[in-house]
């Protein structure tokens, strides 16, 4: 851990009580690289399939790679995070989490519904998440496709999903200041630039970092750039971006549901042409009973599906 730059961050949260801005202080400057879950999907597969053929290989390409870990309708989310976050600061290493428990999440794709059952109670899991994180340092990626799928709802469904992003974004701000907070912006092939900024202003991007682009989707990372630099001129002010590139080194073939010939994208990193590039989707793991794993349920890991991502098939 890098003492230093923790106990100044941590004495002024102390000096000014806890109305602090977000992002009090950099938390890849309180860290020395990112966070391997040991406990993540395919490390769990590989551990308990030892024997299997497969298993080598999805351990040296995705297993042992830092990979971000989703949260769900967890009733004790707060333990969860802080679990989670306090192992990473022990290893002095930068955790990625994901947010993703917005009632009638995935409203067009249909294959990863669910969530909270109200708003009240997505605010009281997102406040109590939020408090989970608190000084730690951190990574967070606010609900994957929240602002993409707004075609599929109506104009009640989306002024409570701003209500409740705004909300999160302003948790986030409040109660986890050494957190780079990201709320998702979709990604290069589905809503208009200039939609999408105008969408992340309304749901409260000024309150956090900046936006996430291509979460589970396969646009390679100079189609994210591109369309990412477009979405942050529309926005103003600060706001920096980051893309998920768990499975884009063979671009997009237009499908976004277990598409074949994907392969695995660039690992972990600061920069690269975005503030971070960053493996969000777990590589491996079904995008929903579709594509080449039309049998395997969305958020179900699939040795199947890594080794061709490993082998881009």
């Amino acid at each position: 851990m890098r003492w230093t730059a923790r106990v100044i961050a941590v004495s002024a949260l102390l000096l000014v009580g806890t109305a602090v801005p977000a992002n009090a202080a950099s938390p890849l400057d309180l860290t020395s690289g990112f966070y391997v879950n040991t406990g993540s999907a395919p490390a769990q597969w590989v551990a308990s399939h030892s024997s299997d053929s497969r298993a080598s290989k999805i351990n040296a390409a995705i297993a042992s790679k830092p990979i971000a870990k989703w949260f769900g309708n967890d009733g004790a989310i707060g333990t969860s995070v802080a679990s989670y976050v306090s192992a990473a600061d022990s290893h002095d290493k930068l955790p990625v989490l994901v947010a993703y428990n917005l009632p009638g999440r995935d409203a067009c794709g249909g294959e990863s519904g669910g969530g909270a059952g109200s708003l009240g109670a997505y605010k009281t899991w997102i406040s109590s998440f939020a408090a989970g994180v608190g000084t730690h340092p951190a990574v967070v990626i606010i609900e994957p496709d929240a602002l993409g799928d707004f075609d599929c709802m109506s104009s009640a469904q989306i002024a409570d999903r701003n209500t409740m992003l705004t909300y999160a974004t302003q948790m986030f701000k409040q109660k986890a200041p050494n957190t780079y907070a990201y709320l998702d912006g979709g990604n290069a092939g589905w809503v208009a630039a200039a939609t999408m900024a105008s969408r992340l202003k309304a749901a409260g991007v000024a309150n956090v970092r900046g936006f996430s682009v291509n979460v589970s989707n396969y646009y390679t990372t100079s189609q994210s750039i591109s369309y990412a630099n477009s979405v942050k001129s529309g926005v103003g002010g600060s706001a920096q971006f980051v893309i998920d590139t768990s499975r884009n080194a063979n671009g997009s073939n237009g499908n976004w549901c277990n598409p074949a010939g994907r392969k695995l994208g660039v690992t972990a990193q600061a920069g690269g042409g975005a503030e971070m590039l960053l493996w969000v989707k777990t590589p491996g793991v079904s995008d929903g009973e579709c594509g080449i794993a039309p049998t395997v349920p969305a958020g179900t890991f699939s040795p199947d599906i890594a080794v061709r991502l490993i082998d881009g098939t």
